[in-house]
């Protein structure tokens, strides 16, 4: 292993983005379904901006996949618009297997409703392969802010003048802060970026107040105490932060999220290359560095297949036409 992964806990996601970035070491041919990947690069596409957690989940599978069948898989970052921009690249893509997408909760079961002319069917556009990972998440908000309390009576005495950021609207981030600012009886303003880590450097410099977040890339800014952790959307709290309280703790009851990652291809995948996918996702997810991740960043495992990631996404598409109803969230 490398000094950049032998580096990877101590120095936090965000330092190790770029290294995650690199495509893996050349490795030998040939052990995959026949044709593939034979020499040509595959793109494991993250539709975020680098340094989030997407980037953990999809070094799992980038190393696991380069072991099992050998070639080179590359991460290829494409945010924008709330994640469908690159969504919507592997939805169009040819079903060769060499674009997958590491997908989210965010593009397949809420973007739907949050954008009029999305690009693509989040169950007809897809070869689902298999859920992978929830995540764990904080509200995590610059130093100045000490306790979930005091948030609240400042956004009290002056509405609309705090802010929040997200990755986008409809979000995970967004339908968690609009959850938050209608049980407390708040207003706050809305700062979409393009994905967690440009948002959380807004926060880190003042400019922005704070935001729901995954765990990953907020992780060394909180144990380093750059940034406070306000609380957790969970039943119970995190092992990694058990200082933090959970959002129920502090009065919030039945205050929890729903987020998850997924693989997925383009529809018309050929079967025998999404059977050798859902294999390889199993083995990737059982070795040593997906254990050792999942304990230091929260990612919490669901079930593999794709009949769990077909139901996740129907059951989470009838959940969010409610929340964003009840949101007052238009399609754009």
């Amino acid at each position: 292993m490398d000094g950049a992964n032998r580096d990877w806990g101590r120095r936090g996601l965000l330092g190790g983005a770029a290294a995650l970035a690199l495509p893996s070491a050349g490795r030998a041919q040939g052990k995959g379904p026949e044709g593939w990947p034979q020499g040509r690069s595959v793109s494991l596409v993250v539709p975020f901006t680098p340094g989030g957690g997407t980037d953990l989940v999809a070094r799992i599978l980038q190393e696991g996949f380069a072991e099992s069948f050998g070639g080179n898989f590359v991460m290829e970052h494409k945010p924008g618009a709330a994640t469908t921009l690159g969504t919507r690249l592997v939805a169009r893509a040819k079903p060769d297997g060499f674009t997958l997408l590491v997908g989210s909760n965010s593009a397949l079961s809420q973007a739907p409703y949050a954008f009029r002319n999305l690009g693509y069917d989040p169950l007809r556009d897809f070869t689902p392969i298999s859920l992978l990972f929830s995540s764990a998440y904080l509200l995590a908000a610059n130093p100045r802010w000490g306790s979930l309390q005091q948030v609240v009576e400042a956004a009290k005495r002056a509405p609309g003048t705090l802010s929040y950021g997200t990755w986008g609207v409809g979000s995970t981030a967004h339908l968690l802060m609009l959850d938050l600012c209608e049980r407390t009886g708040t207003e706050m303003l809305h700062v979409p970026f393009g994905g967690p880590a440009p948002a959380l450097t807004e926060i880190l410099a003042g400019r922005v107040d704070m935001m729901f977040t995954t765990f990953a890339p907020a992780r060394a800014h909180v144990l380093e105490q750059r940034l406070v952790a306000l609380g957790t959307p969970h039943e119970q709290r995190l092992a990694a932060v058990p200082a933090v309280p959970t959002l129920i703790e502090q009065g919030l009851p039945g205050f929890l999220v729903s987020a998850w990652w997924c693989l997925a291809a383009p529809a018309g995948l050929p079967a025998p290359l999404a059977a050798a996918l859902e294999q390889a996702v199993r083995t990737a997810t059982a070795r040593p560095l997906a254990a050792r991740l999942s304990e230091e960043f929260g990612l919490l495992p669901l079930p593999l297949g794709p009949d769990p990631l077909r139901a996740r996404i129907a059951h989470d598409l009838a959940m969010n036409e409610g929340l964003m109803r009840k949101a007052g969230i238009t399609p754009e």
